[in-house]
């Protein structure tokens, strides 16, 4: 029973979210909490482990909450699933897309879509940001200092230095200042 609900879970997940990984967790935090599969707090572990880990960001926590619930068995149906939709649909798409890409309906929906993804993208990140800040419906002062002197590291470094900080160096910086601040 499990295994049909992991994968009717993961199916919607991977039908449903438009615009990748990041627009996806909203859908993905919907479907594990209201089955129980994993804890608010586990999953926000979860994502940031997804996030820095290779591979697409649907996969890796389909992959992590099915094994986590099942084992292999769970881990091979919820990839499965999440990925299937998006299979058929890209195989459909490119069939039919060529010849309407320069249609005005098929240019409105698209930016349509793209103007839900921004918002999914934007309110999964203030819950993530609020989720990490706020402990116990309490301010964590430290998560909330980490998280400005990472955000200042990221935006700061660019105008100065005429690069962006890479997302590599970022997540090894935040290591290192997560050991510092909460390992001692």
């Amino acid at each position: 029973m499990i295994l049909l609900e992991l994968f009717w879970g993961f199916l919607r997940v991977g039908f449903f979210s438009f615009g990748g990984g990041y627009a996806a967790i909203a859908l993905i935090r919907e479907e594990v909490l209201s089955h129980a599969w994993l804890s608010e707090e586990m999953l926000s572990y979860v994502i940031a482990v997804s996030e820095s880990t290779p591979g697409p960001l649907m996969v890796n926590l389909a992959t992590y909450v099915g094994s986590k619930q099942t084992g292999l068995l769970g881990a091979v149906f919820s990839t499965f699933a999440v990925v299937l939709p998006a299979f058929c649909m890209i195989l459909a798409l490119m069939a039919v897309l060529r010849r309407f890409v320069s249609n005005p309906w098929v240019k409105a929906a698209m930016i349509g879509l793209k103007a839900c993804v921004t918002g999914l993208i934007l309110a999964t990140a203030i819950e993530l940001l609020l989720s990490n800040c706020l402990t116990d419906h309490a301010p964590d002062l430290r998560s909330i200092g980490l998280t400005l002197v990472l955000a200042g590291l990221y935006f700061g470094v660019q105008p100065v230095f005429k690069r962006k900080f890479s997302p590599l160096a970022l997540i090894a910086v935040a290591a290192v200042f997560g050991i510092a601040v909460y390992g001692f």
